[in-house]
C-alpha cells in the first residue's frame, strides 16, 4: 500500500498526534500525491511555483507530518533574498484532507520555520496564504506591492515572519537568489 493510499485509508477520528520529521527521497511520491489532491492540476500555473522552478527548495527544510507513522502532511522551503537580504519562501504546505484540522499543518509551519531562522543565515520566512491561519502562529501582513514576485499575487496573502517585527513593512524588493544579497 503506497502512503498516500495509507492516508486515505485512515480513519479522520484516528487518536494519534502529528509528529514532523525531514522528509527523505522515500517520501516523493507522496509528497507529489498529496500536492495534486491538494491544489489540483493549476498549481503549476501559481506564482510561488515558479519561483520554486528558478530557485530550488532545501532537501534540509523539507518536511513530513506523521500520525502513528502514517504521513499526512509536507512543507518545503525555498532560500531566497527580498531586496539583499537572505530569507525562505515558505510552501507549499499540505495536509492530507482525512487529517486536516489536528494540527498538522500549522505544526510543520512552525516547525520548519523555527528550524530555518536557527540556522542564522536568513531574517525571514515569506510566504503566500491565509491571513486567518498564518497570522495567529506569528507571521503578519506585509506592505502591499512591496515584495515583487514573479507574476501575479494577492498583495493581501503576502505575510512574513521574522524576529523583527518591523521587517514585514519594511522589506522590498524582487525576490531572487539567496546568496544574490547580503
Amino acid at each position: 500500500m503506497t502512503t498516500l493510499v495509507a492516508a486515505e485509508a485512515a480513519s479522520p477520528q484516528h487518536d494519534g498526534q502529528p509528529n514532523v520529521r525531514l522528509a527523505t527521497p522515500a517520501d516523493d511520491s507522496f509528497v507529489e500525491d498529496l500536492q495534486a489532491i491538494a491544489f489540483g492540476p493549476g498549481r503549476f500555473a501559481r506564482t510561488a511555483f515558479r519561483v520554486r522552478e528558478r530557485f530550488p527548495i532545501d532537501p534540509g527544510l523539507s518536511l513530513i507530518a506523521e500520525v502513528d507513522g502514517t504521513p499526512c502532511g509536507s512543507v518545503w522551503m525555498t532560500p531566497i533574498s527580498v531586496g539583499g537580504m537572505k530569507g525562505y519562501l515558505l510552501g507549499p504546505l499540505a495536509t492530507h484532507p482525512n487529517f486536516r484540522k489536528r494540527g498538522a499543518g500549522k505544526l510543520l509551519a512552525r516547525e520548519v520555520s523555527k528550524l530555518a531562522l536557527s540556522r542564522g543565515e536568513g531574517h525571514f520566512v515569506l510566504l503566500v496564504g491565509d491571513q486567518d491561519y498564518y497570522c495567529p502562529l506569528g507571521w503578519e501582513i506585509t506592505t502591499p506591492g512591496n515584495i515583487e514576485f514573479p507574476g501575479p499575487v494577492d498583495t493581501s496573502r503576502v505575510l512574513l515572519l521574522a524576529e523583527d517585527k518591523s521587517l514585514a513593512k519594511s522589506l522590498k524588493g524582487a525576490i531572487a537568489a539567496f546568496d544574490a544579497g547580503q
